[in-house]
């Protein structure tokens, strides 16, 4: 029996399978053994074969080939990949400039991840009803900054808002992850696109201006107008996985763009000759902010290392 995988707790999974069931099966135990280096070698949105016996219990036994699949290094395993997600049509990055802040260097390593992987990506502001004047205007200086790279940006108050129509269009017929930190309102805004979503939701804290972990396992839940919405755990630090240090200037965009005028095919873009990266950064075609970030992925190759706070 064929499915999809709609939710993954880590023990076991839920499959929808194609006879409109929802079936609990856990891995057959010779599946592990095919040298998969990830914590995780199904996750939601795989299609999957199942085998259920006659106790009722079901083993999955095949996974069909994917699409895509979308992939952050592990935060205690580093030499280990964690798959966020599988066969994704786009996803959403849930970005707050305050309550929590996001980083530009957590923005740009997600950015680069599904560059790395084609997955097209848009970000979504939220909170903006609760931003003052300085916030505002950095949140401005942000949309500027990544739709100048070819970023869609939309800007919401998922509490607030009357209308949010537009993100209905933006999802129907699509599968979409929908990623970010904790308490960025991931889970408020699944549950106004979805009211019987019943997704769990927390304040930030206070102390910290840091939000709390609400979803614990990734899920994707459908859409009253076709389509899916995979939410998956808030995500503290995004360590990238699988890019040589050559590759990774081909996943930021403006970097990569300008890199063709280096001198050296092998360019770094860091303490070259003639490179037309720094070049480009010194006459400002180039944000600083995305030259760190990008520095900073290069750093973690070097140092074979995952670093999470950022």
């Amino acid at each position: 029996m064929k499915g999809l995988v709609v939710k993954n707790t880590g023990s076991w999974y839920q499959i929808h399978t194609e006879n409109n069931r929802l079936v609990e099966a856990k891995l057959k135990g010779s599946f592990r053994l095919k040298g998969i280096q990830s914590t995780n070698p199904i996750t939601v949105g795989d299609r999957v074969s199942i085998e259920e016996s006659t106790d009722g219990a079901a083993l999955i036994h095949e996974i069909e080939e994917r699409k895509n699949y979308i992939i952050r290094r592990a935060s205690n395993l580093s030499k280990q990949s964690h798959i966020l997600a599988a066969n994704i049509d786009q996803a959403f990055l849930l970005v707050t400039v305050n309550f929590p802040v996001t980083t530009t260097t957590f923005i740009d390593r997600f950015l680069a991840t599904t560059e790395a992987y084609q997955i097209p990506t848009s970000m979504v502001f939220n909170k903006i009803d609760r931003y003052d004047a300085e916030d505002n205007e950095y949140l401005d200086g942000l949309i500027r900054l990544y739709e100048t790279i070819g970023y869609k940006c939309y800007r919401l108050s998922a509490l607030e808002d009357k209308d949010i129509s537009f993100m209905y269009n933006l999802l129907r017929d699509k599968i979409t992850l929908f990623s970010g930190h904790s308490g960025v309102g991931k889970s408020t805004l699944i549950n106004r696109l979805i009211p019987d979503a019943q997704q769990k939701t927390q304040s930030i804290s206070k102390y910290h201006n840091k939000g709390m972990h609400t979803t614990t396992f990734s899920e994707m839940i459908a859409l009253p107008d076709k389509g899916y919405i995979i939410d998956t755990p808030g995500i503290k630090g995004f360590g990238v996985f699988d890019m040589s240090g050559v590759e990774i200037s081909h996943y930021f965009p403006e970097i990569f763009r300008f890199s063709h005028d280096c001198k050296y095919n092998n360019c770094t873009h860091r303490t070259e000759p003639d490179c037309a990266v720094r070049q480009a950064l010194e006459n400002h075609y180039i944000s600083e902010s995305r030259y760190r970030s990008y520095l900073s992925i290069i750093e973690d190759k070097n140092d074979s290392k995952y670093r999470e706070a950022f």
